[in-house]
């Protein structure tokens, strides 16, 4: 009975996209269940995504242990809400801890999905996400995480075949996490391997990695990679240096490799909102960010815009833009422009994350208590035409939205169904 009703709905969502497509709400150019996804197809576009998050069950599933067709029904609805709220993409994170949400020959199932890391199951969620995505007009961009292994620092409580634990030598425990060393070769290539996997074997719209690289900095704890740079590092005078050349060396080779294993499929890339501080750097941004992806990620964003080797990036713009705020660092109104230039006659899209998690909630500076505080921000980027879309964290607010934000966007911004152009 489930089944067949499943179908049914399959059957709908099939039909209103073809009658989307023919009233030109819809191009043609969506990629669906099977096929590939069309190059830079998002040239003209606009991109209305939000993130869609399984660590720690934060999104999806709601809880672990639940039955696959519970799983199946929450991931469907969630898709069915961006749909409603006239959205084009879902960001699906399907490796959230060096784990997989499909059945990988490299990487254990989620502990997310059944309570057990490497317990089947019983279906495929990645699988089904693609198709069922797609048979709404969505793209499904796959989420990886490229270092992080567990949210706690015992390798024992891994399974006993995870790589973590076959190499113990790949492993660093930072902060109370476990993480991979981004220093070993090694390392840089066997996740690559678990990674593209997916790509292999689902047509998904684009890879997508978040902001952690090397993992944010911890008072009082030192990311212990001695042995790592005393073997690799030679040609480095400073640490940091060759920990930026990782990091630029896991962005390439997964963007070549990822070219030659489905050309179709765009990488992209949502780092922390700040590359540098103008007072460190005079590129950077008039911001007093305590955290700069350059430094303290040895991640350098801004080269991968300049030098084209992503297809789009998502700064995460989790500030206010209202102009009095002054208890954060940096403002929403002033990293835009700034990453505007920064994307100005690139190869490289730029789309805005926007931080839709934090309207309504209490902890937050006033002006996030005010439902119009997101819908400015998308006003203030179409004075930027390098802005081509925003991303919204997360799917939870996205269908919850407590104080009506995300309303107030699709009813000022999103009146039309969205487009996607070939």
């Amino acid at each position: 009975m489930h089944r067949k009703s499943r179908m049914s709905r399959r059957a709908f969502w099939a039909t209103a996209v073809t009658t989307l497509v023919a009233a030109g709400g819809v191009a043609a150019g969506t990629a669906m269940a099977g096929g590939e996804p069309s190059p830079r197809r998002r040239a003209q576009g606009e991109l209305r995504g939000m993130w869609l998050a399984t660590v720690v069950n934060r999104d999806w599933p709601s809880k672990p242990g639940l039955t696959a067709d519970e799983q199946r029904a929450e991931l469907i609805a969630h898709l069915d809400t961006a749909v409603e709220r006239r959205l084009n993409a879902v960001i699906f994170q399907v490796r959230p801890t060096a784990d997989a949400l499909w059945p990988s020959p490299y990487e254990p199932w989620s502990q997310y999905l059944t309570g057990t890391q490497g317990k089947d199951p019983g279906w495929d969620p990645l699988g089904t996400a693609v198709e069922e995505a797609h048979a709404r007009g969505l793209e499904l961009h796959a989420w990886f995480n490229p270092y992080r292994i567990a949210n706690h620092t015992d390798p024992g409580r891994l399974i006993a075949s995870h790589p973590a634990r076959e190499h113990p030598d790949w492993v660093v425990p930072y902060g109370g996490k476990l993480y991979y060393n981004p220093g070993i070769p090694e390392v840089r290539a066997f996740v690559q391997r678990a990674m593209l996997d997916a790509v292999r074997k689902y047509p998904v719209d684009a890879v997508h990695f978040d902001d952690y690289f090397y993992p944010y900095p911890v008072a009082g704890q030192v990311f212990d990679d001695d042995v790592a740079y005393d073997r690799y590092g030679g040609s480095f005078p400073k640490r940091a240096d060759w920990r930026r050349d990782n990091i630029d060396r896991l962005v390439r080779e997964t963007a070549a490799r990822i070219k030659r294993i489905r050309p179709g499929t765009q990488f992209g890339i949502s780092p922390f909102g700040v590359w540098r501080n103008a007072a460190t750097d005079k590129r950077g941004s008039d911001t007093r960010a305590g955290v700069q992806t350059y430094d303290d990620l040895y991640a350098d964003t801004r080269k991968w815009v300049r030098e084209n080797w992503i297809d789009y990036i998502v700064p995460q713009l989790y500030w206010s833009a209202h102009p009095l705020d002054q208890q954060v660092p940096a403002n929403y109104a002033v990293l835009l422009p700034w990453w505007a230039e920064v994307a100005r006659g690139s190869g490289t899209q730029l789309y805005i994350g926007e931080a839709l998690y934090k309207a309504g909630d209490p902890a937050q500076p006033a002006a996030w208590q005010d439902p119009v505080e997101l819908s400015r921000h998308l006003t203030l980027a179409k004075e930027h035409p390098e802005a081509r879309g925003h991303v919204f964290f997360a799917a939870k607010e996205v269908k919850e939205d407590k104080i009506g934000a995300m309303a107030r966007v699709v009813a000022d911004h999103y009146q039309r169904p969205a487009r996607t152009l070939g």
